[in-house]
């Protein structure tokens, strides 16, 4: 393929990159990130619609992963990450010192790239957050690990093997198994980074479908390299390049009439 086009994004009318949102979960305002002296996010501002899919694209290194790491400040995690501007959460911002980081990660859940069950019962792996959370002295465990197998479309496949290791499970399973994880603790945001890389067609398309199913109750953000799973089962999406979101809008708007040639150019292969 040929090389990306090196001069900066068109200019364009804002509502390229500012959809109408009636009722944003999470508001992002004029929000940079550096890794040390290298700068990964610039001057990010968009909102994220409640209880949809919002899909983020674009080429690898483009600050995607960096983006959804920042709604549950797990970059917090990395040296030398400075971060400036705001994410609001239904208007209250995430960076505010009183914000208690480890009920902010309960509040919004996080599924990574590849399934990453602990080495312990299939049982233990939903009810972990549970326990670390001390919720269990107001919550039954077994109605809530069969609450959470049942949301991540599970449970019928495990329910006989709930005492045996998560790691017997096939790798869609797996990835299953981590999204009954992530529900267990009740979010109200769930970020999957690229969920469904590591796997086959048939367990892709289970993901896919449990996505479609959690939108009813969660708001989701993903990330993918896969533009046709974006166009499948994201609401809306954001094309990002170099660190910038360079247009962000309705799925179906974006990928049939896209009003950046750069967001055209990605989405037809000219580059990426």
């Amino acid at each position: 393929m040929s090389s990306p086009p090196t001069e900066g994004p068109e200019l364009v009318p804002d509502t390229a990159t500012a959809p109408l949102i009636d009722k944003p979960a999470l508001t992002v305002d004029g929000l940079s990130l550096w890794y040390g002296e290298t700068k990964a996010l610039k001057s990010i501002s968009m909102e994220i619609p409640e209880r949809k899919i919002t899909a983020f694209i674009g080429p690898s290194g483009c600050g995607k992963s960096t983006l959804l790491r920042c709604f549950n400040r797990l970059n917090d995690l990395i040296d030398g990450v400075r971060v400036e501007g705001d994410i609001r959460f239904h208007g209250a911002s995430i960076f505010d010192p009183r914000v208690d980081v480890n009920t902010l990660r309960t509040r919004i859940g996080m599924v990574f790239q590849r399934s990453n069950p602990f080495p312990k019962s299939i049982y233990e792996n939903v009810a972990y957050g549970c326990r670390i959370h001390r919720m269990q002295k107001t919550r039954d465990l077994d109605e809530v690990v069969e609450k959470s197998l049942r949301g991540a479309a599970l449970w019928d496949e495990v329910k006989d093997r709930l005492h045996e290791s998560a790691l017997g499970l096939s790798g869609g399973q797996q990835q299953r198994l981590c999204i009954a994880r992530a529900i267990a603790v009740e979010p109200e945001v769930i970020l999957l980074d690229e969920p469904c890389s590591a796997l086959d067609p048939i367990a892709t398309a289970k993901i896919e479908d449990l996505m479609q199913e959690l939108k009813q109750d969660y708001t989701l953000l993903t990330v993918t390299h896969n533009m046709q799973q974006a166009a499948r089962c994201s609401d809306f999406t954001a094309f990002m390049y170099l660190g910038e979101v360079i247009e962000y809008g309705e799925t179906g708007r974006l990928f049939v009439k896209p009003q950046v040639k750069q967001t055209e150019d990605y989405i037809t292969g000219r580059f990426g």
